[in-house]
Formats: C-alpha cells, structure tokens, sequence
C-alpha cells in the first residue's frame, strides 16, 4: 500500500510540474508579446512626439514658410474655404460648415 501510495505521490508531482510548467511558458509568451507591443508603441510615439514639437512651434512653421515657399502662401479667411464633393452626378460645391453654426 505504501508503494502503492508513494508511486501515485510521485506521478501526481510530475503531473503537477508539468502544468505549472505549461502555464509559466503561456504567461511568459503573452509577457513577451505585450512588451513587444509596448516597444513598437513606445517608437511610434517618440516619433509622433518629436514630429509634434518640431513643426507646432511657430517659429518653425514661420522659418518653414519663409525658407520653401517664400510668398506662395497666402492667409485665406475661413469662411472663403468650400467642399467640393464628387458623385454619380458630377461635381458640386458646398460652403464649410461649422460645428457650432
């Protein structure tokens, strides 16, 4: 009986290690994979970050008009822009329309 006892003691660990095993291996490739994902987004958003801080300063945008399109660009008020829409009908022009109008 105790053989019997030890043996079925013995199996059951080694059945035991084998899932815990199993389940550290699953976990740690989800760890794997998020932290990859975190990396990518981490890159993505350096990049997004540095794009932002670089071109939203007016100093710049004024040096970037200045430096490429000399006096190609004009100030336009708002209310000039309009939307040209395309459609089975042909072209057609509509003012802009705002959120608060």
């Amino acid at each position: 009986m105790k053989k019997f006892f030890v043996i079925f003691l013995i199996l059951f660990l080694i059945l035991f290690t084998a899932l815990v095993k199993n389940s550290t291996k699953r976990i740690d490739d989800m760890i794997f994979v998020l932290g990859e994902n975190v990396r990518d987004l981490k890159k993505d958003f350096e990049i997004i970050k540095l794009e932002h801080d670089y071109l939203s300063s007016t100093e710049k945008l004024l040096e970037f008009r200045n430096l490429y399109f000399d006096d190609e660009l004009v100030k336009k008020d708002i209310k000039e822009i309009k939307i040209i829409n395309k459609s089975s009908n042909g072209l057609s022009i509509e003012k802009l329309k705002f959120i608060n109008e």
